[in-house]
């Protein structure tokens, strides 16, 4: 791997889980796993990285998950946030900076702050607009206490963005929305709340869209908003859980939060001196060099539209360039992982039965990269027996050593992060592996953060 020199960081972020529950090896084969590659792969070639992680307790769906679970909002919260930094340890992902915004008193408060200088500055603007509220669960309609249709594709929904196409929803624009509290429609209130135009930045994003490296989903989603209109973004709620601005009833919004954190936190990084005010976070920030986002797609309305549309606000004149790797949904026996319904394989309980190289090696082999995979036990384990014999020295179908160097070229290739591909750079490696063992174990170890040979001894 060749080495690369740059005078400024590069950052790779992972989106925060929810902690509403444990991950299960579908979040694994997303964003954690490969951001966690992306990023050793870069520090190999000699990138400054800084990889971002944490975890996101202001979701409403916390609350949603204690009271199914008959228990307080803050146990259930601790629970499942020590199991997801527990799965975090167990699958070898490691982060530069990690939030977590339940227990940084200091984060807490710049979040506050700075929303509230949005508004003083006059990017947002206070004023009436219409909610829904529903009058017997006794809470403002947002997130996971509301239930609909997608205006866009026509799939089930919750508010915030539409799982299947990736679409901004919100309770208002749901079609045939519900209290998911009691499961009926709610009222319309007229509320005064801070709120951000996107439109108004429309020409400056789409000079950062330009210049970004986006996949083809994700183009096409930012595409309908240019054509359609890009939505206004209310930064606050009245509502039960979540950051409390300017000491009155408002939290902000959770999305919001998330792409204002990601402002103070990195520049807090950059620089510890670093103060909650919009200057202090911006000249930090001249210190980057690219920003580099892994999601899914449900999350790819605010990595691509929102957070670029918060950054201009604040004053950053020009967005980092970078860009966006994207996965698609991973499946398990052919349906959706789904965690109301336990149709999961819990990360956990899979680590603590199985080595961990070979999880990991596994899932980037089988990442829902650019399109839907499917995860089931009978295929892992025909992964793993069989790439042990490999690694053991069983042969296969050799490539000519000129060969076996261009799928190496090509493995190195599809684990930069403009070009990454998890799934394609374990391909090549393996393809490669009788003709040129030890350059293709680099490749393999890198993916798998372990010593193939050791795991491959002692598989079960």
């Amino acid at each position: 791997m060749s080495i690369e020199h740059s005078s400024k960081p590069i950052v790779i972020t992972a989106t925060a889980p929810t902690p509403n529950g444990a991950l299960h090896v579908g979040h694994l084969s997303g964003p954690y796993i490969a951001a966690d590659v992306a990023a050793r792969a870069e520090r190999a070639r000699g990138r400054q990285v800084m990889s971002v992680g944490g975890i996101d307790p202001n979701q409403n769906y916390v609350v949603a998950k204690a009271e199914r679970e008959g228990r307080p909002t803050l146990d259930t919260l601790d629970d499942y946030s020590a199991r997801v930094r527990d799965i975090f340890s167990a699958a070898r992902i490691s982060y530069d900076l990690f939030v977590e915004p339940q227990h940084d008193p200091a984060y807490r408060d710049a979040v506050a702050a700075l929303v509230s200088e949005l508004v003083s500055s006059g990017a947002a603007v206070e004023r009436e607009v219409a909610l829904l509220r529903c009058d017997a669960c006794d809470r403002t309609q947002h997130h996971a206490y509301v239930a609909g249709t997608c205006p866009t594709c026509g799939a089930g929904s919750g508010g915030g963005t539409c799982e299947p196409c990736g679409s901004f929803v919100t309770a208002q624009t749901l079609v045939d929305a519900v209290c998911t509290g009691c499961g009926e429609p709610a009222r319309e209130v007229s509320v005064r709340v801070p709120v951000l135009a996107l439109e108004q930045y429309r020409e400056r994003l789409l000079e950062t869209w330009t210049r970004a490296s986006l996949p083809p989903r994700i183009r096409a989603l930012v595409g309908r908003y240019v054509a359609e209109g890009l939505p206004e973004i209310v930064l606050a709620y009245p509502t039960d859980w979540g950051i409390p601005v300017d000491g009155g009833d408002l939290r902000v919004d959770v999305w919001v939060e998330m792409g204002v954190g990601y402002l103070y936190a990195i520049a807090r990084q950059l620089d510890p001196s670093v103060e909650a005010t919009a200057g202090d976070c911006v000249a930090a920030w001249e210190a980057l060099g690219e920003l580099w986002n892994f999601l899914g797609i449900d999350n790819a309305f605010y990595f691509s539209v929102m957070f670029p549309a918060l950054l201009l606000a604040f004053g950053i004149e020009t967005v980092p360039p970078g860009g966006i790797v994207c996965n698609e949904f991973y499946t398990l026996d052919g349906a959706k992982f789904s965690t109301s319904r336990n149709h999961a394989i819990w990360a956990d309980e899979f680590l603590a039965s199985e080595d961990p190289e070979w999880v990991r090696l596994y899932l980037c082999w089988d990442r829902p990269d650019r399109y839907q995979s499917d995860f089931t036990l009978a295929g892992y384990r025909t992964f793993r027996d069989g790439i042990a014999e490999l690694l053991e020295g069983s042969t296969g179908s050799p490539l000519p050593a000129a060969l076996a160097g261009q799928e190496l070229d090509r493995a190195h290739d599809a684990l930069r992060v403009g070009s990454f591909d998890a799934a394609l750079a374990a391909r090549c490696a393996l393809s490669a592996i009788d003709a040129d063992p030890d350059g293709a174990r680099a490749v393999l170890e890198l993916l798998a953060s372990g010593d193939l040979r050791t795991a491959a001894a002692g598989r079960t």
